[in-house]
C-alpha cells in the first residue's frame, strides 16, 4: 500500500514539475537584439529560434515583435519597439517601457549572444521532446490505432524534432559557389558530379542521367513485363558497382510481394545465367552448380538489405527506411510495389485517396533520406485494350488508382515488351523491351531499348538503344560527349 501511495505521488509531482525554460537565458537573448540587432537577430535565424522557443509569454511577445521589425527592415533598439509594441497594444503584455529598459540593463554585453541563444534552443527541444512523449502517452490510452501505428507516428514526432534541429539554412550566395564547385569538377573530368548514380544500363542511363539523391522514380508496367527483373537488376549493378562509376553502395528493398528466398533464388538464376525452372524441375547439372557457386559468391558481397514484410503501412515502411540509411548508410530504396502498400489514416476514404497520400509519403521520404527511391506500380488495363501501333504502349494516364502518382514522381518509366501483343509491329522480337522515359522533371524524355533475357530473367544493353523524338539512336551519342 505504501509503495503503491508512493509510485502515485512520483506520477503527480512529475506532472506538477515545470517545464525546461531559462528566463535569464532568455532576457540575455532579447537585450542582445536591442543591443546589436544586425548581428544577434541573424544569429537567433541561424539558429532556427522562433517564437515557440521562448517559455515567458511576455519574452514570446516580445520577440515576435522583433521578428516582424527584423522582416520589413526596421531598426531594432529599446526605443524602436517600444513605440512597435504600443502601436499594436502589446506594450502593456510586456510589462510596459520599464521591463524593455530592465532587460537592457541585465544584459551589459552581447559577446555572450551565443550562449544564450543555445540555451534557449535547448530547453525549447527538450520541451518538444517532454509534449511528443505526452502524446504518445494519451494515444496509448486513447487511440483506435493499433499498437504498430502509434510507435510509427511516435517515432516520425521525434525524427521531426531531429529535422529541425539540423536543418539549418542555407545562404543562396553559399549554395550557388557550392554548386558552381561541382561544375567545375564536371569540366575537370570528375564524373561524380556530372549526375547521378548510374544504372548500370548504359542505354538508360544516357537518357536518364543516373538516380538521383531525393528523387521519386516510377517504374511502371503491366503484370508480367519485368519490372521486378529490372529493379532487381538495377539493384544487383548498384550494390556491387557493376556500372560507369565502378563504385558500389548499399541497397534497401522493401518487396510486399515476394519473399526474400524468392528474390536471392531469382538473383541467384539470373547472375549466373541459369534457367529458374530447370533448376526447380531437378534437370540440374556440375556445370550449373559451379555457376550458381560462383554467383552466390559475389553476391555475397552485395549489400543489400531486404524486408520482405507484406501489407506495410506506409509509416511503418519510412519508419523502416530510416532506420536502415541510420544503420547501413543505403544509397538506394526499392519498393516492390506501391499498390501493395497501406495507408491506416486513410484506409476509410477510399482507395483513390489512399494511394495518394501513399505516394506523397513516399516522395517525402526520398527528400528526407535524401537517396533516389525507385518504385514499382502497376499501370490499369487501359495499354492492352489500344489497337493498332499503340497496343501495349503505356501513357502516364494509366498509372493505375491515382493521378497523384504521376504528380509526385520526379522521374517516370513505363516498361513494356511488344513481343506479348501479337498485333505489334515487333512482335516477332523475343528479346526486345522497350523503357519509356515519360517524364523526368530535370532531364530530357524518350525511349530507350533493351535486350530481356526472359529465361535469366536478364536486362542488358541493347545495340540500338535510344530514340529522342529526333531520330537520334544511342550509337549516334558519344557516352564521352565533348564540352
Amino acid at each position: 500500500m505504501a509503495q503503491d501511495f508512493a509510485s502515485s505521488k512520483s506520477v503527480l509531482s512529475s506532472l506538477d514539475r515545470q517545464p525546461p525554460y531559462s528566463e535569464e537565458a532568455e532576457r540575455g537573448v532579447l537585450g542582445a537584439v536591442m543591443l546589436d540587432s544586425s548581428k544577434v537577430m541573424d544569429l537567433c535565424l541561424t539558429s532556427q529560434l522562433s517564437t515557440e522557443s521562448f517559455y515567458v509569454p511576455a519574452h514570446k511577445t516580445l520577440y515576435d515583435a522583433m521578428q516582424k521589425m527584423h522582416a520589413t527592415g526596421k531598426v531594432i533598439d529599446v526605443l524602436t519597439v517600444t513605440d512597435f509594441l504600443n502601436d499594436e497594444g502589446s506594450l502593456k503584455k510586456v510589462g510596459g517601457s520599464v521591463s524593455l529598459d530592465r532587460l537592457i540593463d541585465s544584459t551589459p554585453t552581447v559577446a555572450h549572444a551565443e550562449y544564450y541563444i543555445q540555451i534557449v534552443y535547448d530547453k525549447h527541444v527538450l520541451r518538444c521532446i517532454i509534449d511528443c512523449a505526452r502524446d504518445a502517452e494519451q494515444s496509448c490510452y486513447d487511440s483506435e490505432d493499433d499498437a504498430g501505428t502509434i510507435l510509427d507516428k511516435t517515432e516520425q514526432s521525434f525524427m521531426d524534432i531531429t529535422e529541425r534541429q539540423h536543418g539549418d539554412l542555407v545562404l543562396w550566395s553559399d549554395a550557388v559557389k557550392t554548386t558552381m564547385e561541382n561544375v567545375e569538377a564536371i569540366f575537370d573530368g570528375d564524373n561524380k558530379y556530372a549526375g547521378g548514380m548510374p544504372t548500370g544500363l548504359l542505354n538508360l542511363d544516357k537518357v536518364i542521367i543516373g538516380l538521383r539523391k531525393g528523387e521519386m522514380i516510377v517504374l511502371a508496367a503491366r503484370p508480367s513485363m519485368g519490372k521486378t527483373s529490372l529493379a532487381m537488376n538495377i539493384t544487383e549493378n548498384v550494390a556491387l558497382g557493376n556500372n560507369s562509376a565502378h563504385e558500389s553502395r548499399p541497397v534497401g528493398v522493401f518487396s510486399l510481394e515476394m519473399s526474400q528466398e524468392a528474390l536471392i533464388m531469382r538473383m541467384l538464376c539470373s547472375h549466373a545465367e541459369v534457367r529458374s525452372d530447370q533448376l526447380m524441375g531437378g534437370y540440374a547439372s556440375n556445370a550449373m552448380h559451379k555457376r550458381l557457386a560462383n554467383a552466390a559468391s559475389a553476391l555475397s558481397k552485395a549489400a543489400i538489405y531486404v524486408d520482405d514484410t507484406g501489407g506495410l503501412d506506409v509509416m511503418e515502411l519510412r519508419a523502416r527506411a530510416r532506420r536502415m540509411k541510420k544503420k547501413y548508410d543505403i544509397g538506394l530504396i526499392m519498393i516492390d510495389y506501391l499498390q501493395l502498400l497501406h495507408y491506416s489514416g486513410y484506409a476509410k476514404q477510399g482507395r483513390q485517396l489512399e494511394i495518394a497520400a501513399i505516394s506523397g509519403h513516399i516522395k517525402a521520404m526520398a527528400k528526407e533520406l535524401d537517396v533516389p527511391v525507385l518504385v514499382l506500380s502497376q499501370l490499369s488495363r487501359a495499354p492492352d485494350q489500344r489497337s493498332g501501333g499503340d497496343v501495349g504502349k503505356p501513357r502516364l494516364s494509366d498509372l493505375r488508382d491515382s493521378g497523384a502518382i504521376e504528380q509526385d514522381a520526379d522521374v517516370v518509366w513505363m516498361l513494356r515488351r511488344p513481343c506479348i501483343y501479337a498485333s505489334s509491329d515487333e512482335d516477332a522480337d523475343r528479346t526486345l523491351a522497350i523503357v519509356d522515359v515519360a517524364k523526368q522533371r530535370n532531364g530530357r524524355v524518350g525511349e530507350v531499348e533493351l535486350n530481356f533475357e526472359e529465361s535469366f530473367t536478364r536486362f542488358r544493353d541493347r545495340a540500338r538503344g535510344v530514340d529522342d523524338h529526333n531520330g537520334e539512336m544511342a550509337h549516334e551519342i558519344p557516352e564521352n560527349p565533348p564540352i
